[in-house]
C-alpha cells in the first residue's frame, strides 16, 4: 500500500520500541461470561423485529418477534422487554399469540403500540398466513386493544388487505401514530407497488378502525421492499426510517408530507443483519434507534449472520448538517463506573506508550500492534484516534501465543468500518464484507467508544456511525490490543467497567494480568 511517510506524529519523551515481545500465558478461566445487560436475548431464542413504546412513567416498552430455531406451523408470537435505563431490562413475557391456521395471523409480523386518543392501548401488527387467506393475500394489518398493556383484545373486525395495484403478499410492519396537526391518526405500511416497487404507503384515520388509503409517502424506486418503516422528528426535521437488504437506512424531509430524501450516506451501522429493522422511540427526551443485532450464522467469525439475535439500541444525534448520526446510550455510563487501568503484555513492530497514548508505526508489509492483555467480558473503551488518510488502524482480539489476531478496522483507504473475522495478514489481500461507510477526511481526529458485552462488540465513531459484531475472537480469555498498518496514534485511552458487584466479582486486576 501506499503509505505518506511525511506525517508525523508528536510524540514527546516517548520510548520508541521495535522488537517482537514473547507473550504472557493466560489460562482461559480467568474469563467468565457475563448475563446480557445491555443486549438481551431470551433464553434458548431470540428477539426479532422490536415495536418500541414509551410509558406514561418513562419505561422503554420494547415489544418483539419471538424468534427460535424450531418455529412450528405459528410462529413469531409478541413478547415483551422494559427498562428505565438501557441496561437493566424486565422479561415481561408473551403479549400476544399468533393465531389458528385458519385465522390470518399463524404468524405475526412486526406492528407498533401506540396510547389512543381514547385512553386505550392498541397494538397494529402484520397477519401472515401463507394459504392466502382464501385469495386475499398472505399478509394483512390486525389491531388489539389493552386497557392495561397487559392483556390484549384481538379485533378481527378491523383487519384489512392490500388496495388494488399493490402486492397481496407483501403488505406489513403497520406504525401507527397520532398526527396533532392534522387531527388524525397516521398508519405506515411496507408495501409493494406494482410500478413503483417498494414504498412506505399512507393511511389516515380518525377512529383506529376505519382507514383510508393515501397513497405513498415515500417511493424509491429502488428496493424491492421497504420495511418496518418508523417516521419522527427531531428538530425542524423529519426521518423516516426503514430496512431492506439486511440493512437499516433513512430519508430525510423538511415537512412531514415530504417529499422524503435519501441522503448520499444514509446508513448508519453496517450491513448484513448486523442491525435491522430499527424503529425509535423517546426515552425521557432522547431518540433511541432500535432494532437487533443478528446472530452469527457461522460458529466462527464470519461476514454472516441471520436474521433476529439481540436487543440494540443507538441513541441517534442530529448532526449540524441535518443528517443523522449514531453513539452509544448516554445511560451506559450509569452502568460502567469503574475504572479499569491499562498496561500492555506485549509489542509487536514499532510501538511507543506514553501515559495513556500509544503511537504505532507499521509497515507496508507488517503491522505494528501492542496487546493490553485479556478482554474484560463487559467494558467500554474510548479513546482518540490520529491516522494517515490512506492508512487502516483498530483493535486486534485473540491468541497472542497463536499470534492470531482478528482486526476490527477504522480503514481511512477505502473509508469504511469493518469487521468479518479477517486475520491481520488476510487484511490487504481480501475486501470488506461487513462494513460501515465513514468519511474520514470530515475529521483529523476520531472519538472512539467501544462497547463490549461479551461476544458483542459495537464501535461508535465520531458520533456518527457504528458497526455492531459479534466477535468470537475477543471472548474465552482472547486478548485486547490496538493495531496500525501506517502511523497511528491512540490517546486518552480510558477503560471502564461495571461498577458494584461487577467490580467486586473481577477484582481491581488491570486489563493485562500479572
Amino acid at each position: 500500500m501506499k503509505r505518506n511517510r511525511m506525517w508525523a506524529l508528536g510524540i514527546a519523551a516517548v520510548c520508541l520500541l521495535a522488537c517482537k515481545y514473547t507473550y504472557a500465558s493466560v489460562a482461559e478461566d480467568l474469563y467468565e461470561p457475563v448475563e446480557y445487560h445491555l443486549y438481551p436475548a431470551p433464553e434458548g431464542a431470540y428477539v426479532g423485529d422490536t415495536m418500541p413504546f414509551e410509558t406514561e412513567d418513562g419505561t422503554l416498552e420494547l415489544y418483539y418477534l419471538y424468534d427460535t430455531d424450531h418455529n412450528g406451523q405459528g410462529y413469531h408470537p409478541i413478547y415483551k422487554y422494559s427498562t428505565k435505563n438501557l441496561y437493566e431490562y424486565e422479561d415481561e413475557g408473551l403479549t400476544l399469540n399468533y393465531g389458528l391456521m385458519s385465522e390470518p395471523d399463524p404468524a405475526i409480523g412486526t406492528g407498533s403500540v401506540l396510547r389512543g386518543q381514547d385512553g386505550l392501548y392498541h397494538l397494529f401488527y402484520t397477519g401472515h398466513n401463507d394459504t392466502g387467506n382464501g385469495g386475499k393475500g398472505k399478509e394483512c394489518v390486525m389491531h388489539a386493544f389493552s386497557t392495561d398493556r397487559e392483556t390484549w383484545t384481538k379485533l378481527p373486525e378491523d383487519t384489512f388487505y392490500s388496495p388494488e395495484g399493490y402486492s397481496k403478499d407483501d403488505f406489513r410492519d403497520p406504525e401507527v401514530f397520532w398526527v396533532e396537526e392534522e387531527k388524525c391518526y397516521w398508519m405506515l405500511i411496507a408495501a409493494r407497488n406494482d410500478s413503483l416497487g417498494g414504498v412506505v404507503a399512507r393511511y389516515t384515520s380518525y377512529d383506529l378502525k376505519h382507514w383510508e388509503f393515501m397513497g405513498p409517502l415515500y417511493a424509491p424506486m429502488q428496493q424491492y421492499m421497504l420495511e418496518c418503516p418508523d417516521l419522527f422528528r427531531m428538530g425542524d426535521k423529519y426521518y423516516l426510517t426503514y430496512s431492506w437488504d439486511c440493512v437499516t437506512y433513512y430519508a430525510m424531509s423538511e415537512s412531514l408530507n415530504g417529499p422524503f430524501t435519501a441522503p448520499p450516506d444514509n446508513v448508519l451501522d453496517g450491513t448484513g443483519f448486523v442491525f435491522y429493522a430499527a424503529k425509535t422511540a423517546e426515552l425521557n427526551g432522547t431518540r433511541y434507534l432500535c432494532g437487533w443485532l443478528g446472530r452469527a450464522a457461522l460458529s466462527i467469525d464470519s461476514p454472516f449472520y441471520q436474521w433476529a439475535g439481540n436487543v440494540l439500541n443507538h441513541q441517534l444525534v442530529q448532526l449540524e448538517d441535518g443528517r443523522l448520526g449514531v453513539c452509544a446510550p448516554e445511560s451506559f455510563a450509569e452502568y460502567f463506573t469503574a475504572e479499569r487501568p491499562f498496561s500492555t503484555e506485549g509489542i509487536e513492530g514499532t510501538v511507543g506508550i506514553y501515559g495513556n497514548t500509544i503511537a504505532l508505526t507499521g509497515q507496508e508489509d507488517s503491522c505494528a500492534i501492542a496487546d493490553m492483555g485479556i478482554r474484560d467480558p463487559t467494558m467500554t473503551l474510548e479513546c482518540d484516534v490520529t491516522l494517515e488518510e490512506d492508512g487502516c488502524a483498530g483493535f486486534v482480539f485473540g491468541d497472542s501465543e497463536e499470534e492470531d489476531y482478528t482486526a476490527l478496522c477504522l480503514d481511512a483507504e477505502r473509508g469504511v468500518l469493518h469487521y468479518e473475522g479477517y486475520t491481520i495478514d488476510e487484511l490487504t489481500r481480501t475486501d470488506p464484507a461487513v462494513y460501515t461507510r465513514l468519511d474520514f477526511s470530515a475529521d483529523s481526529v476520531h472519538h472512539v467508544t467501544m462497547v463490549c458485552e461479551n461476544e458483542i462488540v459495537v464501535l461508535y465513531v465520531d458520533d456518527r456511525k457504528a458497526l455492531s459484531s459479534r466477535i468470537s475472537h475477543s471472548i474465552n480469555g482472547a486478548h485486547i490490543g490496538v493495531f496500525a498498518d501506517c502511523r497511528a496514534e491512540f490517546s486518552n485511552i480510558s477503560i471502564r467497567i461495571p461498577g458494584g458487584r461487577d467490580s467486586e466479582e473481577t477484582g481491581d486486576r488491570p486489563l493485562s494480568p500479572t
